[in-house]
């Protein structure tokens, strides 16, 4: 579980929960679980990606939770969830499930959001009965379904045999991160966010990936090496949108752009310029924004309505940011560019 202080103010530090609980997944892994915001609001339920926790997703929480009751849980190891020795795609989608079953009443439905290994938790997850229950939208944040290793940009190399075994050893590292020093900001600024992200948001992304136990982020770097989700994809049959920073060095552009020719419903994929990989940090109002958007767009009001959105393909919500430009088109999908936040 996390050792490292949080934040403590600011757009980056965690809110207060109106209240926590204890969910235990299939194989008896418990899960830190926490709910903001007005109990009969509609629901969004967050889930996080490698090292990182409930903290990371606090500037979206403290927006939200006005008018939302949103969920966020940590992933098995990671935050305030103890660790467990299982680790893959079906724990995850195990975890996911469990959490939807615990928060969620029956025939309620959410916008899901998911960045990075929490959009692979949904990809994971996308067969089973309580995502197709519950899930209303997704939207998928920083994320791939396959090859995350060989199409990551942190060893800056021509892409190649000898670029995967470095990336490889890189992000598969048992080394401790240790303390948050300024070199350690650094590095962490390089490999996971843009190269103008605020001093803020390094700080904030270093306190939560340092908290991180190495056992945990060693174990789960193994799954995101061998991860073949593109099955998962195609199974995400709600409306889905997709969100990704062109300086993305973990989880590059490319990975976006075939989730969205992939997904069955595709609502739309922002490309935004020069962000990195933690878009929820380095781009709150717009993730917020996609969020709200696809609640407004997909979602009836209260808990317990199930939505009544059709099953058949549904436009682009409305809501989002004026300032989307079309580049290129996909075939399921408008691409759009966006200026950051």
């Amino acid at each position: 579980m996390s050792r490292l202080p949080h934040i403590a103010d600011g757009p980056y530090a965690p809110p207060v929960p109106a209240h926590e609980l204890t969910v235990t997944s299939a194989d008896g892994a418990r899960l830190h679980v926490e709910v903001h915001g007005p109990e009969n609001a509609p629901a969004v339920v967050l889930s996080h990606g490698w090292c990182c926790s409930t903290a990371f997703w606090a500037a979206q929480i403290r927006e939200l939770a006005a008018d939302h009751r949103v969920v966020a849980y940590d992933q098995r190891g990671h935050g305030r969830s103890p660790a467990n020795p299982a680790y893959g795609t079906e724990p995850l989608a195990d975890d996911l499930e469990a959490v939807l079953k615990a928060t969620l009443a029956p025939g309620e439905q959410a916008v899901i959001a998911g960045h990075s290994m929490g959009g692979m938790t949904l990809m994971a997850a996308a067969t089973r009965p309580a995502v197709r229950e519950h899930a209303a939208a997704v939207l998928l944040c920083s994320t791939g379904s396959a090859r995350l290793v060989p199409s990551a940009t942190v060893v800056p190399l021509r892409e190649g045999r000898v670029r995967t075994w470095l990336t490889r050893r890189v992000l598969g590292s048992r080394a401790p991160l240790g303390p948050v020093t300024p070199a350690a900001r650094r590095i962490l600024k390089y490999g996971t966010l843009g190269p103008g992200s605020s001093p803020d948001m390094v700080e904030a992304c270093a306190r939560i990936v340092h908290a991180c136990p190495r056992r945990v982020r060693y174990g789960w770097s193994h799954v995101l090496d061998l991860l073949d989700l593109d099955h998962g994809v195609r199974e995400l049959r709600m409306p889905v949108e997709v969100v990704v920073g062109t300086a993305d060095r973990l989880t590059p552009p490319v990975h976006a752009r075939a989730l969205a020719a992939a997904l069955p419903d595709c609502v739309g994929l922002t490309e935004l310029p020069g962000l990195g990989h933690m878009t929820p940090v380095e781009a709150p109002e717009l993730v917020t924004g996609k969020i709200r958007a696809l609640a407004a767009a997909h979602m009836s009001g209260a808990r317990g309505e199930r939505s009544a959105r059709s099953a058949e393909p549904t436009a682009a919500p409305t809501g989002v940011p004026t300032a989307a430009v079309p580049t290129a088109p996909v075939p399921t999908a408008a691409v759009q560019t966006e200026e950051s936040a």
